[in-house]
């Protein structure tokens, strides 16, 4: 989508034809990717832990360290598939 508008803005001026070049917009998507983790992941993470779902099952026989881990949401890749899913959208050439 961005990429469409910086062809657009091409026009107008020569600096937006950077947003042309494949490795500029593969660490601006990096960029856009990290920070709509940070922005997203805290109040996400916030919700899952209310909601107290899929908590990771912890064995009983196993070392005394596991058992502080039970309850900790585990739906944490669904944040990072959202941050990938929209800096694509962003960036891509679609």
């Amino acid at each position: 989508m961005l990429l469409e508008l910086a062809r657009w803005l091409e026009g107008l001026d020569r600096f937006f034809a950077l947003f042309g070049y494949l490795t500029l917009r593969a660490i601006l998507s990096a960029l856009t990717a990290l920070l709509v983790s940070l922005w997203l992941g805290p109040p996400i993470i916030r919700r899952l832990a209310s909601l107290k779902t899929g908590g990771q099952p912890i064995r009983s026989d196993g070392p005394q360290s596991h058992l502080s881990k039970a309850g900790t949401p585990t739906m944490g890749g669904a944040l990072i598939i959202a941050a990938v899913v929209a800096a694509t959208l962003l960036w891509g050439d679609l």
